[in-house]
């Protein structure tokens, strides 16, 4: 409020003066000054002729019955102006005093103004707070993004919006589990070391191997061609990877791997060379194809350390499973130096799948699905896609046509196969689980495998469920895969560079790269891996009276200890160390030396 000063002589007044108060004095002749108070808002707002006709205008000294009236239908009079200036202020302070809801800052949150005065001053909306400046909204005020899965609950400490508490849902879906301090540690014996120097140096004895399968098969078969190489002390022919029957792919070792960096990581404990010396050329190798399975490190010695120095040259075909799981320590701490360092993808498809990885991480986490729900899937497990009875007839007749395809157990039915945990999950049962698992309905879903049979319709349940679904054809640009096309190898390595990158991973049937990832999300700190437990949750998905809230407690209880958490190996004897890291090349103990 500003103080009006108005100069002005004492008169005489006949009566009472109900609006203004007029100083008193004994001296009549005598000038004195009076204040009134005016919002300063109504001062700005006149013209300075106004305010100075305000103060010199002479006064009309009428004192007729109808001098108040006077006042307001004269605006040339002094006292008509005091009069209004006056009940104008007096209204606009009562106005200001029952309103004050104007001086706070707009929140479209559900929040009392205490608790948003609190958190402000606690320092919660320091980096949220943001001023409009375009046009005439510029003096808004807005705060964004006041409820966070971190803020701290509320005052009472009961109170949980149901944004706050939706948010917290979906942090847990994104939640790591805890790796228990476990690290990489591929720290070899001394005895390994001492024969390391032998080995590198012999020139007499190279092994070809000729590994067949998709990428992930081939993979693993490469991991064992290195340990049965460093078991024979002889040098390895860069492997050669059968054309694919399936898919038809040509690709090379080169192609798909980086074969510099291969070379080098294993420099000191197998020799890698390109092709075979000219002092070998012409030798005919010696070709091995009844490898058992799971073959021993005495039993290899056994069987092929003899021909291999008589001839120079041994050839070994169909590698997959032919090497034991069980094997001496170094040997185990071989197989992760090759799976999860000497394998890396060859530059353009790193780069390419980088690129595809940050495109999808770019606006938050995001989950890899490795969906098994193509054709000869169905096929070879004796499953049925579940779309309708006419697409389970297509898969039936195939069956019976080529049963040498069923890789599953003839003597079981589906329905027994289904309920044994041996079938992939279709889309349906991958939506329902995942949100009972919590995972929110604006997540950001990548998923790698083949086309599904059955096409774009027999994914509708989780499209519909989960719009943000991608594959490696929605996130590249025009022209980006071109060099790739027709090379299923090459698009399975560009699926694996995606799904390893992933903040969540969860496969809808086991497989080759369903394992290889498992043990590199692992041996990288164990990231989140959801492994379904088909096989006690299925009987609840077939329970329709189940409520929902019921369902969704019973599933996440069955997948508590299921989401990527250390698993010993030495508790799954027979399983592959690639896939279970812990404890041969993982450890907790900070005395033990990393190799990294």
């Amino acid at each position: 409020m500003s103080l009006f000063l108005l100069k002005k002589k004492k008169q005489s007044f006949s009566g009472s003066q109900p609006i203004l108060s007029m100083a008193k004095s004994k001296n009549n002749n005598t000038k004195k000054l009076s204040y009134i108070s005016v919002p300063s808002q109504i001062i700005n707002s006149l013209s300075s002729s106004s305010l100075q006709s305000l103060l010199l205008s002479p006064k009309k000294s009428s004192r007729s019955k109808n001098r108040y009236l006077s006042w307001f239908t004269n605006y040339r009079s002094p006292k008509f102006w005091v009069l209004f200036l006056f009940l104008f202020g007096i209204l606009g302070m009562l106005k200001l005093g029952f309103n004050l809801d104007p001086l706070i800052p707009y929140s479209p949150y559900p929040c009392t103004t205490s608790q948003l005065q609190n958190l402000v001053s606690n320092g919660h909306l320091k980096s949220h707070m943001a001023i409009a400046s375009n046009g005439e909204n510029s003096h808004q005020v807005e705060v964004f993004n006041i409820v966070s899965h971190s803020q701290p609950s509320l005052s009472n400490g009961n109170l949980k919006s149901e944004v706050g508490v939706e948010e917290a849902e979906q942090s847990e879906f994104w939640k790591q589990p805890d790796g228990l301090g476990y690290r990489p540690c591929l720290a070899l014996s001394n005895e390994y070391k001492k024969a390391s120097v032998g080995i590198v140096k012999d020139k007499t004895k190279y092994l070809i191997v000729v590994v067949s399968g998709g990428m992930n098969q081939q993979r693993n078969q490469i991991v064992d061609a290195v340990v049965i190489a460093r078991i024979l002390g002889a040098a390895l022919v860069v492997p050669i990877l059968q054309v694919n029957v399936i898919w038809g792919d040509e690709s090379e070792f080169s192609d798909i791997f980086d074969l510099e960096h291969f070379k080098k990581v294993l420099a000191n404990d197998v020799r890698i060379v390109s092709s075979l010396p000219s002092t070998h050329i012409m030798t005919r190798p010696v070709e091995e194809k009844r490898t058992p399975l799971h073959a021993s490190p005495n039993w290899i010695r056994s069987r092929y350390l003899k021909r291999i120095k008589r001839e120079g040259v041994l050839l070994l075909r169909g590698l997959d499973s032919r090497l034991s799981k069980d094997l001496p320590s170094d040997l185990q701490k071989l197989r992760c130096k090759v799976a999860f360092h000497a394998l890396r993808f060859a530059p353009p498809i790193l780069g390419i799948g980088n690129k595809l990885a940050e495109r999808m991480s770019s606006k938050g986490p995001y989950l890899a699905l490795h969906l098994r729900m193509e054709k000869d899937v169905w096929v070879r497990t004796g499953c049925l896609p579940g779309l309708s009875p006419e697409y389970d007839e297509i898969v039936n007749n195939e069956r019976i046509q080529r049963p040498e395809l069923l890789t599953g157990r003839s003597n079981m039915t589906y329905h027994e196969r289904k309920l044994a945990g041996l079938c992939p999950l279709n889309a349906l049962e991958v939506t329902r689980l995942l949100k009972a698992l919590g995972a929110p309905k604006n997540a950001r879903i990548y998923w790698a495998g083949g086309h599904p049979f059955g096409g774009k319709e027999a994914l509708l349940p989780l499209t519909g469920e989960f719009p943000h679904f991608y594959n490696k054809q929605d996130l590249a640009l025009p022209g980006e895969l071109e060099p790739f096309s027709n090379r299923a190898s090459v698009m399975a390595a560009i699926d694996y560079i995606v799904s390893e990158n992933s903040d969540v991973f969860m496969p809808s049937h086991g497989g080759n790269m369903g394992h290889a990832i498992q043990g590199h999300r692992a041996y990288a700190g164990h990231r989140k891996y959801i492994t379904p437990d088909k096989r006690h949750m299925l009987p609840y998905f077939l329970n329709s009276s189940l409520p929902e809230a019921e369902f969704n407690r019973i599933i996440k209880e069955l997948h508590k200890d299921s989401l990527g958490q250390p698993d010993l190996r030495t508790s799954r004897v027979g399983k592959d160390v690639t896939k279970y890291p812990v404890p041969e090349c993982m450890c907790n103990d900070s005395r033990t030396h990393s190799y990294l």
